[in-house]
């Protein structure tokens, strides 16, 4: 069984770092085919699928940040980072910009660990008395990120048109309708503004480790407020882009801090899902859904293997996103950052048209049309969160 085990975990890891690098191949989309044919290879025991589903996932909020910065091709969990992200590329530092996000996630680990009893012994007795809240706090947040910007009528209609987009989305037929939701607001949208516009990409520079380091203030502040997302990690509708905005309200970041910060937020809030399907059974990740339908009931046994999986798939993603990330950047010195932008636009088709729909289709070019509007009227990208976020509290409001 142990060995089964470790081999699902490399294995986990190599699929990790596929939908990490992918724009628009996301884990709940290998999630879903793995479940569709799970009957198909019932010889092989649950938790070693998990353990898969788990390094995936986990490996995937480490790679993720390469296309995001380098190409500008994000998720809805790593958006944010394109700003601070995309501005260091324009100064040779790209390279730089990805480890920081890597830092922070590897930093991730001791605040998994330190929340996890607070979620296994705590969480089943909080929970009931903050449910009915879910939809008032999210309407909160929503309502503040909106006040505080500069174009608040843009950004209403930015939030506003995503959200009813994002409600149809999820009540038609539209087969995986994330993916095309999602790629257009967050994806297609600003790679079309990127090659209507000549960019003139920098040599990038490779740093070695040494060099590449917050100062001491830097690191405390984004330390400090990096316990901000566990908060984050049971809200339906709420990412890590959330919990890195709400914490550097909270305490402002630098551009490097607020790398750190994005890259731990997103690997916490991934991890802790696993922990908040153990302690409260909901979920909030694809992943998670995963391993519920996998797992009837999570006993201590198979917490203590998906924590082992969180902490060696962290491990190796670090290493070897390290590694990737150099070539990455390799690729994006020899080659115009017009035609990678152009052909990840085709690279996104193509996904979009293999796996959705006709409607599909058509949410993918409304989604990219609202995403494009949102950059142009200078509205902040997580005010596109209203497509996920709307449909949440209608759900909660009706239930």
């Amino acid at each position: 069984m142990i060995i089964e085990i470790l081999v699902a975990l490399f294995l986990g890891v190599l699929a990790g770092t596929f939908t990490g690098l992918s724009p628009g191949i996301h884990i709940n989309l290998i999630a879903s085919i793995l479940l569709a044919t799970s009957t198909l290879i019932s010889t092989i025991s649950p938790i070693v699928l998990v353990v898969f589903i788990v390094s995936m996932a986990i490996t995937h909020t480490f790679l993720d940040f390469i296309p995001s910065v380098l190409f500008g091709a994000p998720e809805e969990d790593n958006f944010l980072s394109i700003l601070p992200g995309h501005e260091m590329l324009k100064k040779g530092k790209g390279y730089e910009a990805i480890v920081f996000t890597f830092y922070g996630s590897l930093f991730a680990l001791p605040i998994i660990l330190f929340f996890t009893p607070i979620f296994i012994y705590l969480l089943p007795y909080i929970y009931p008395l903050i449910k009915n809240l879910i939809p008032f706090v999210l309407i909160f947040v929503s309502c503040y990120s909106l006040l505080r910007e500069k174009l608040f009528f843009s950004s209403l209609v930015v939030f506003l048109s995503s959200g009813l987009l994002g409600y149809l989305t999820l009540n038609l037929p539209v087969k995986e309708p994330l993916l095309p939701l999602l790629t257009g607001l967050f994806g297609l949208s600003s790679l079309m503004i990127s090659i209507s516009q000549e960019h003139s990409i920098p040599t990038q520079k490779i740093y070695p480790l040494t060099k590449i380091k917050l100062s001491k203030k830097e690191f405390l502040n984004s330390s400090i407020i990096s316990f901000v997302a566990p908060f984050c990690s049971f809200l339906p509708g709420i990412g890590s882009g959330h919990a890195a905005f709400i914490s550097s309200e909270i305490l402002p970041q630098s551009k490097r801090g607020f790398l750190f910060l994005n890259g731990a937020a997103n690997t916490i809030i991934m991890a802790l899902s696993f922990l908040t399907l153990f302690s409260i059974n909901r979920t909030r990740s694809g992943a998670a859904v995963a391993v519920q339908k996998l797992l009837n009931t999570l006993t201590p046994y198979n917490l203590i293997i998906i924590l082992s999986t969180i902490i060696l798939s962290s491990i190796i993603s670090f290493f070897f996103g390290i590694y990737l990330s150099k070539k990455a950047v390799f690729l994006v010195n020899k080659i115009r950052y017009k035609t990678l932008s152009i052909i990840v636009i085709f690279l996104l088709l193509i996904i979009n048209f293999v796996f959705s729909n006709f409607l599909g289709l058509i949410v993918l070019l409304t989604s990219t049309f609202i995403g494009i509007f949102c950059i142009l009227s200078g509205s902040k990208r997580i005010n596109l969160m209203g497509a996920l976020i709307i449909p949440v509290v209608l759900y909660y409001l009706s239930n």
